[in-house]
């Protein structure tokens, strides 16, 4: 079974052009808060993480597909699964899924994807690879084990 962490998303009107279409760069935001959750749903509060172990995670490369777009209104899941990780970087698989209005609730939190989205639409799909630096002097920093160990628990 095939865990990922999932975050609802609305899109309002100020996601989108004039056209009601999301702008391109508003992907990428959705797909941040989601990473932002999945740490915080694993006990990582990035405030603590830079206040406490002097570490932030900062995005070195993305590679993005948009599939179809979406519009104002449209109700998405942002989903997150960690691809492959080492104490210094970890590649992130992203996926934003338009959901059907028939679906009874949006799912959150871990989910099994493979049931969950099997009658959603894609609309995005990126890879992010995110690099771990001191918060202080923004160089290369190894995570500490016990945050790679959170980051890697099966849920």
């Amino acid at each position: 079974m095939k865990h990922c962490f999932c975050w609802p998303v609305r899109v309002y009107y100020e996601d989108t052009d004039h056209g009601g279409v999301v702008y391109n760069a508003n992907y990428l935001k959705f797909m941040e808060r989601c990473r932002t959750e999945l740490l915080r749903a694993q006990g990582l509060e990035q405030d603590s993480l830079i206040n406490e172990q002097d570490l932030i995670f900062a995005v070195r490369s993305t590679q993005i597909d948009f599939l179809s777009p979406a519009k104002f209104n449209d109700q998405l899941t942002v989903t997150t699964e960690v691809e492959l990780a080492s104490r210094v970087r970890v590649d992130f698989l992203q996926t934003i899924f338009r959901v059907q209005p028939t679906m009874q609730t949006v799912p959150y939190g871990f989910v099994d994807k493979d049931t969950i989205f099997h009658d959603c639409e894609k609309i995005s799909e990126a890879k992010v690879s995110v690099v771990v630096l001191s918060a202080s002097a923004l160089k290369p920093k190894r995570m500490p084990e016990q945050i790679f160990k959170e980051l890697m628990r099966e849920h």
